[in-house]
């Protein structure tokens, strides 16, 4: 689809253009009114279009059309919008005086509407092309001429009547009902409708009751159509060929050139001294029942006609003139809507305790329907039961999930060429680069990031891109792409001109390329002019001069660029010319050297991700707080001035790290104000600044990160005033005294990961952690002053990952049978009062790493032996064991 995405793409770009009304625009008003209509109007069929392409030659070039003229087209409209700013604010009031401002030069008024106009002759081209293959895909876009849905690649209604009827709740009585009315001994042909909103399962209904043996031997012919999405002529044509199949009768010759009222008088006759059954699956609206009601003759015969129907001015009307019955469906009540609901989201099993109120919340949105609480249990049956943040994306953005997920676009797929061979792709890189490239479309209920990870689990499970890299607790961190699926990708990007690729042996560069890739060389960036490209990533250049950074954006090179990827790019500097790039969506800057970032960058208006990860930046100027569309903010223990005003503006902001809280605790106050926050990192925290901290943390719903740090090692940190943690909180990470570990901690069932540092708690941390049931990783740094810890039998069934650190109290390590089962790396550190091995650690039957540094000299004996070490045989299953420690002010390692 990837002419569908551009033409949408720019359709949302060009609709405010029709808005602003100014007089000034007027002639221009008109072009673009005509080029969004055509747009609009050819829009729908590129999505069959895009799909047949591959197989015809003709229909590729007529597509390659659209999407050429839709990519020329947003070059304008952006390039619009490019005069310089007179202090008229932001956003579209922004847009609105720098359009009126530009359009007062004569000169580039007439330079508008001349290429506009040339847009539109080009468009009208492409139109005509679009009533040509109309004819030639006959009937293709019909569903559109009729109100269907056009969100899905497939109408769900086929799934309704494939549905098993040991698979329904409720559907008995309902059933036996409908069958009464069917069966009655009314001799009239008589009209049953069954109404009710979409989800019911009308349609479900009707075909157990249509298939029903007492039913099928009550009536001598038999015939069902979907009425929504069908020609009136069609579902005449449909109707005949079924009861004649039925009869084993020759259709008869010419039924193809037949009109309406013809088909229907031979429909009439057919019928008309026969008892038959006819189904007319989802009639929307009055005229499609008008249009063929006289094709059912009253037999005197006890024929029926059932029909359902989301409308009740088409049940009654379709009842009255038959004296028929009408049929309401109800949704399931709360008893049968759970049993559904489990029965598909657990396979049959009980609801576990910890997604109770999760699977409740959405169930209570299915609002009784059985297709809908089918479709969304098993989409959730599909989800890890263990990660409450799935469930949670799905409770918000129900309506969406329930949607197709074909509508992935293929521009995100042929983005992938732009990367090297054998280059591991970031996860969260990919998804800010789509996002920053326009290519995620927007769900209802769902963040853009949200979006994306659903196309890359689509792309994942289709075999498209492989996993390369995984975090402890299971999530993706990185990709690759199969070296002949790399090929494919290269083939297409190539053919439309999509990704280009640049490296020094490159003579010249396409003039419609709109995403560039620079391999080993920016030489050639420098001697070309890039008038369309949106997209410049540079990879594997290891020198680069301030001349060629100073070529690189001077003048309108780089006009319309919204990503510049520079990570690793031998920079001392910020380049100066960056902050001209009006439109830039993403800037990534990690792994330079670059130490200053310029007040200039706030010129950046519609910047959405700052990566200054690995640079040598350690403060940011106030002006960043003009970057109100700013995302990601990828930074490391940098101090932002003017906290207020920060904190206000920056509504959309979803990671912020490490950021100091000024001495008027205006940062802690003002942090809550940023509801989308989903990783926040904060320093140098003092004890009395506990409260207001977890003031703002309990406003941020969304917080899936939280990592604190004391202003000193001995500083407490007071987060017991956290009374409603975030539910979604996945990672925490708390460097400071604790008095107490903050009785909050329990209740995160989300939780994953958790590291305490300098905690120095009294009491044993693991009696509140154990049964936490999704956490994978604990680390304990100068946690606990205890002498023992205990990992009690059928606690922390999920940890993989464990590492002790300096707990220098610490004598004895036990491990019940029955704990840790899932254990893979233990790493003990510095516990320098430990004498032997954890007690039970040969139950550990699944740990692959052992690892011990700098213990003492007497633990060191128990192992060091080998075979002849006492507890060896306790760990000789291990297939990595490690044992690093100090001997004579040298470092000695030991791999067993």
């Amino acid at each position: 689809m990837a002419a569908e995405g551009t033409v949408t793409f720019l359709l949302d770009k060009l609709v405010p253009l029709l808005k602003l009304g100014s007089k000034l625009l007027k002639d221009v008003h008109k072009e673009v009114d005509y080029i969004v209509s055509e747009l609009e109007r050819i829009k729908a069929f590129l999505r069959f279009a895009d799909a047949r392409e591959e197989t015809d030659p003709e229909l590729k070039v007529w597509v390659k059309q659209v999407r050429e003229v839709a990519d020329e087209m947003e070059d304008v409209v952006d390039e619009f919008r490019l005069c310089p700013p007179q202090h008229h604010g932001h956003g579209l009031l922004g847009s609105i005086h720098k359009i009126a401002r530009f359009s007062k030069d004569f000169k580039a008024q007439n330079q508008l509407v001349s290429r506009m106009q040339g847009i539109k002759s080009k468009v009208q081209n492409i139109s005509e092309g679009h009533e040509r293959y109309r004819g030639k895909f006959d009937g293709i876009e019909q569903g559109f001429d009729h109100g269907a849905s056009t969100n899905t690649w497939y109408d769900s209604r086929g799934d309704a009547l494939l549905v098993e009827e040991s698979e329904l709740v409720g559907i008995d009585k309902p059933k036996q009902k409908l069958i009464g009315m069917l069966l009655d001994d009314v001799s009239r042909t008589k009209v049953v409708s069954v109404v009710g909103m979409g989800g019911l399962g009308k349609t479900t209904l009707v075909k157990k009751v249509y298939d029903d043996v007492k039913v099928e031997k009550s009536f001598q012919h038999h015939a069902w159509i979907t009425v929504s999405s069908s020609k009136i002529e069609d579902l005449l044509r449909d109707l005949i060929q079924q009861l004649f199949d039925e009869g084993r009768k020759p259709v008869p010759q010419g039924i193809g050139t037949l009109n309406a009222d013809r088909l229907k008088a031979l429909l009439n006759d057919f019928l008309r001294q026969k008892k038959y059954i006819i189904v007319l699956d989802d009639v929307w609206r009055i005229f499609m029942w008008e249009s063929v009601k006289y094709a059912f003759p009253n037999s005197r015969r006890g024929s029926r006609v059932l029909v359902t129907t989301r409308n009740s001015d088409v049940a009654g009307c379709s009842c009255v003139e038959s004296d028929g019955d009408v049929f309401p469906l109800n949704p399931l009540p709360p008893t049968e809507s759970w049993t559904l609901f489990c029965d598909k989201a657990f396979r049959r099993n009980a609801c576990p305790p910890h997604l109770n109120k999760l699977s409740q919340a959405i169930l209570k949105r299915c609002e009784g329907l059985p297709l809908a609480i089918v479709a969304i249990g098993g989409l959730l049956a599909t989800k890890d039961q263990n990660r409450m943040d799935e469930w949670d994306i799905v409770d918000r953005s129900l309506s969406s999930e329930l949607e197709s997920n074909d509508k992935l676009e293929r521009h995100c797929f042929l983005y992938l060429s732009i990367f090297p061979e054998d280059h591991l792709i970031e996860h969260m890189r990919l998804i800010r680069l789509w996002i920053a490239e326009g290519f995620v479309v927007p769900q209802e209920g769902k963040m853009p990031e949200e979006v994306a990870e659903s196309y890359l689990r689509d792309l994942t499970n289709r075999c498209l891109i492989q996993v390369a890299q995984r975090d402890v607790d299971g999530r993706i961190k990185a990709y690759r792409i199969h070296d002949l699926m790399r090929q494919i990708i290269i083939s297409k990007s190539r053919d439309q001109d999509f990704v280009t690729i640049i490296r020094e042996n490159n003579s010249a560069t396409p003039n419609k390329a709109r995403h560039l890739s620079a391999r080993g060389t920016l030489e050639t960036c420098t001697r070309q002019e890039f008038p369309g490209v949106r997209s410049l990533l540079i990879f594997g250049v290891d020198s680069v001069s301030k001349s060629c950074m100073s070529a690189l954006f001077s003048g309108d090179r780089f006009g319309l660029l919204r990503v510049l990827d520079l990570r690793g790019l031998p920079l001392e500097k910020f380049p100066e010319g960056v902050v001209n790039l009006f439109h830039l969506r993403y800037l990534s800057l990690r792994g330079t050297n670059v130490d200053i970032l310029p007040s200039s960058i706030g010129k950046l208006p519609y910047l959405e991700t700052l990566d200054l990860k690995q640079t040598k930046v350690s403060k940011l100027p106030a002006e960043i707080q003009k970057l109100q569309n700013l995302r990601h903010l990828l930074l490391y223990r940098c101090v932002i001035v003017s906290y207020v005003t920060f904190h206000r503006d920056l509504q959309f902001l979803q990671k912020l790290c490490f950021v100091e809280p000024d001495q008027g605790r205006h940062t802690l106050s003002e942090l809550g104000k940023l509801s989308q926050l989903r990783k926040l990192g904060i320093i140098k925290l003092r004890k009395e600044d506990g409260r207001s901290l977890c003031s703002s943390i309990e406003k941020m719903k969304n917080l899936c990160s939280l990592d604190v740090t004391s202003l000193e090692e001995e500083e407490i940190i007071d987060l017991n005033h956290l009374s409603s943690p975030p539910l979604l909180l996945k990672g925490l990470y708390l460097k400071g005294r604790l008095e107490d570990l903050p009785g909050w901690i329990p209740t995160l069932d989300n939780l994953s990961k958790i590291s305490l540092r300098w905690s120095r708690l009294k009491n044993d941390p693991l009696e509140a952690l154990q049964a936490l049931p999704n956490l994978v990783q604990l680390q304990l740094l100068h946690a606990y002053e205890g002498e023992a810890l205990c990992f009690k039998a059928g606690g922390f069934q999920k940890l993989k990952s464990l590492k002790l650190d300096r707990l220098e109290g610490l004598r004895k390590v036990s491990v019940e049978w029955g704990a840790l089962t899932c254990l893979q790396e233990l790493s003990i550190l510095r516990c320098l009062a430990l004498k032997q091995l954890p007690f039970g650690i040969e139950y550990l039957s699944q740990l692959q790493q052992l690892c011990f540094y700098d213990m003492p000299n007497e633990f060191a004996r128990t192992l060091l032996l080998t075979e002849q070490g006492y507890d060896y045989w306790k760990i000789k299953h291990i297939p990595k064991i490690f044992f690093i420690y100090s001997e004579s002010d040298r470092w000695s390692f030991y791999h067993l």
